[in-house]
């Protein structure tokens, strides 16, 4: 088990880990289980580099089958990938008239029918049967096939050696990630806490400490964890993050409220919101053992910080705070012998006497007292570099500026390179803006009305001033780092890869990871997205829909289960039920050249829960992508190969009603991998201006290549065109983005 999770995490960064004492033998001729494993893994569209095919031909034979076996659970090939429509590519021109016919047929019996396993009869003359799987009428699938069609892929994905030095480096760099973890990274440094000892580095993130206290506490090292935990808000957010699973501190009402509407439906009869509001109150009910209130109550009375200040930091969730007090029986502890720090912190943050930071911000900024304000954002940099934009247009861009150039120096790299990249957003008068509050889905913002007091010359000069203080900020950080070196190359590619700044991402790549933003190119005609569901279910309703959104330049079109054919674009059947334990699947054909045609724009990839409740856990979605046709089984319809798969995804979180996983610029030929969650039972739901806003806010992000053209040019470095140079850069090094953020030097 440890082995294969171990794979696991070194497949997502495009490698195969091999322990050195797996390596037994220096054999140079391939032997004959190498031979076969090189044959069945290309089938799934890879190969080995040099240095790995020499690894794997020296290592045990259950080791080959091992590595075999994790790339197939990863690509899912024992998975059910039968659609409900045999040859689903040429249409069943199924209509809401058959539904309608065989509605009423099943309500008066008709005997003019064939009925089907699951009880419905489909009337004569309706449905097509010879051509469905299931039942045309409920969505039930009843015959299942295997994959027909693999290997078809035009490019083989190179796969790396991964030793111990490198599973470790790995394991470091997730510690010392200068920016949040996504879902993946979160997943894979799980994995590693658990199977490996954990490192003696420096933690770079709160979120990502959470998970090292956790460790630590299940371990029985409490005054171990203790260490770690600065302010009051550091264990808000470890009690948070046992209680709920989120890193983030997010407030029950708005976890009560997103459960509540992914529970609403359509249908009123079907409409369980209501159950589900109850059921996440009771969810988020606190409870703990005398032990753990013990181990809170001393981790407050130790804290090596000032009541008046602890009292501050917990003013901004005096609501959740007040609860935990309660649950915690806070109270009673701090009544006894040696808990008079707590006893001091329990009197002053109930009687409120305490003066709050952020209060004073806000009075004397209502007052226009300028003076009195920037020195308050002083004594926070970080804040002040996220009120930035706002103050420039409150109080004006010059003494701002200046004021703001002060501190500078004492910003985290993250939030530098933030601001030089939104200004352009910001700044534009007719830009909506994409924004993610906590918690919630994607939403588009008006432009900050008081923009509208100024001249497109001033607004143009306040992102100027920006873009120059940023980018002068950080050529000072990179020159004051000594560097002996000569010689960078940077790997053209990396002008392609976005920087991963702000970007949490919820779902799971167990495939080689891509950062948001990334293009991939189309090789042919064709982009066939998929969806798989249900996998170690029962049988059961359970309704996940796969959908597409066309934006033309003056209309919109959709391909969902309520439209399986439309212009470019060929759904495969709408499945509601799913098999027990194998899942099911569900397609979309997409014709680039047709759309191309029709003078289409966009394609926005989406997947939807109809079903009451959220995405259902461990749904895959994705899209394939080659240069020769992919086809289709003539028997049962099964159209996936796991070689052709260009980018999947995994849900994980629990919140999600809808998703979209990438967009298709036709033009270009490309698809832009994003995440956007929005609450929309059906694709309908989708507002596609949100897309445009968060293609901007993408598209301005700053790229890896220009950081290290940023970091070559304060450093003196020359750029060659070869890897021979002292600093090589390359797309296999930005596959782990917490590598790339150590460039963010503070």
């Amino acid at each position: 088990m440890k082995t294969k999770e171990l794979l696991k995490i070194s497949l997502r960064q495009n490698a195969i880990f091999i322990p050195s004492e797996m390596i037994t033998n220096d054999v140079k001729n391939l032997s004959g289980t190498t031979s076969v494993l090189l044959a069945n893994v290309s089938k799934l569209g890879f190969t080995f580099s040099e240095s790995l095919l020499h690894a794997l031909n020296n290592v045990n034979p259950k080791y080959k089958i091992e590595v075999l076996e994790v790339l197939r659970e990863v690509l899912g090939t024992d998975k059910n990938w039968t659609p409900l429509v045999k040859e689903w590519n040429i249409p069943t021109n199924e209509s809401v008239v058959d539904h309608i016919i065989t509605f009423f047929g099943n309500i008066f019996q008709t005997k003019n029918g064939t009925k089907l396993q699951c009880g419905h009869i489909i009337p004569d003359n309706t449905f097509p049967l010879e051509r469905y799987n299931g039942c045309p009428f409920c969505g039930t699938p009843f015959e299942f096939g295997k994959l027909e069609n693999i290997g078809q892929g035009s490019k083989l994905k190179v796969l790396e050696l991964w030793t111990e030095k490198d599973l470790n480096d790995f394991y470091i760099s997730l510690l010392q990630s200068k920016t949040a973890l996504d879902a993946t990274q979160i997943d894979s440094l799980k994995m590693a806490m658990h199977y490996l000892p954990l490192p003696k580095t420096e933690v770079a993130m709160k979120e990502t400490l959470m998970l090292v206290i956790d460790l630590l506490i299940e371990n029985g090292k409490e005054d171990q964890a203790s260490q770690f935990l600065k302010t009051p808000t550091d264990i808000l957010r470890y009690l948070w993050y046992k209680n709920t699973g989120m890193l983030q501190i997010i407030e029950p009402k708005t976890i009560i409220k997103r459960t509540t509407k992914n529970a609403q439906h359509f249908h009123n009869v079907l409409d369980t919101s209501v159950q589900a509001r109850i059921s996440s109150q009771k969810d988020l009910k606190l409870k703990y053992s005398r032990k753990e209130c013990l181990m809170v109550a001393n981790w407050l009375n130790n804290m090596d910080m000032d009541v008046e200040a602890m009292c501050e930091t917990m003013h901004p969730k005096r609501g959740m705070w007040v609860r935990f007090i309660r649950a915690l029986r806070l109270a009673e502890y701090s009544k006894r012998k040696g808990f008079e720090k707590l006893n001091f912190l329990m009197d002053v943050f109930y009687n409120q006497v305490y003066d709050v930071w952020q209060s004073k911000v806000d009075s004397s900024r209502l007052k226009f007292d300028a003076d009195k304000t920037f020195g308050l954002l002083k004594q926070r940099p970080g804040l002040f570099a996220r009120s930035l934009f706002s103050n420039m247009l409150w109080f004006g861009a010059e003494e701002t500026i200046a004021h703001f150039e002060e501190i500078i120096d004492k910003v985290p790299a993250r939030l530098v390179f933030t601001l030089n990249m939104y200004a352009q957003n910001y700044f534009d008068k007719n830009m909506q803006r994409s924004v993610k509050p906590l918690g919630g889905t994607n939403k588009r913002i008006e432009a900050n009305a008081l923009l509208k007091l100024y001249a497109d010359v001033q607004l143009e000069a306040m992102k100027n001033q920006i873009e120059e203080l940023c980018l002068l900020a950080m050529k000072k950080r990179f020159a004051k780092i000594a560097n002996t070196n000569k010689t960078i190359y940077i790997d053209p590619q990396l002008f392609n890869i976005p920087v991963s700044i702000g970007d949490r991402s919820e779902t799971v790549q167990d495939l080689p990871v891509a950062l948001m933003g990334t293009r991939f190119p189309i090789e042919g005609n064709e982009v066939r997205l998929f969806m798989q569901w249900g996998k170690d279910l029962p049988a059961q309703h359970l309704d996940m829909d796969l959908s597409c959104h066309i934006a033309y330049e003056d209309k919109a079109d959709i391909c969902s289960f309520s439209r399986l054919t439309t212009t470019g674009c060929q759904h495969s059947g709408d499945i509601r039920s799913i098999p027990n334990q194998i899942g099911t699947a569900e397609y979309i054909n997409i014709n680039i050249d047709e759309l191309a045609k029709a003078k289409a724009k966009f394609v926005t990839f989406t997947c939807n829960a109809y079903s009451n409740g959220s995405i259902t856990p461990n749904l895959i979605v994705g899209w394939m992508n080659s240069k020769h046709p992919m086809k289709i089984s003539e028997k049962t319809g099964v159209a996936y190969d796991p070689s052709c798969v260009d980018h999947q995804v995994r849900v994980t979180q629990n919140v999600a009603k809808g998703l979209v996983f990438g967009v298709l610029d036709v033009a270009k030929r490309e698809i832009v991998w994003l995440e956007m969650t929005f609450g929309g039972q059906v694709v309908g739901g989708l507002d596609f201006k949100g897309i445009q806003a968060l293609l901007s806010k993408l598209n301005s992000k700053l790229n890896i290549g220009n950081l290290l053209q940023l970091k070559a040019e304060a450093q003196g470095l020359t750029i060659t065109e070869n890897e021979i140079a002292d600093e090589v850069y390359t797309a296999q090094w930005a596959m782990n983005p917490a590598v790339v953020t150590q460039l963010l030097v503070d």
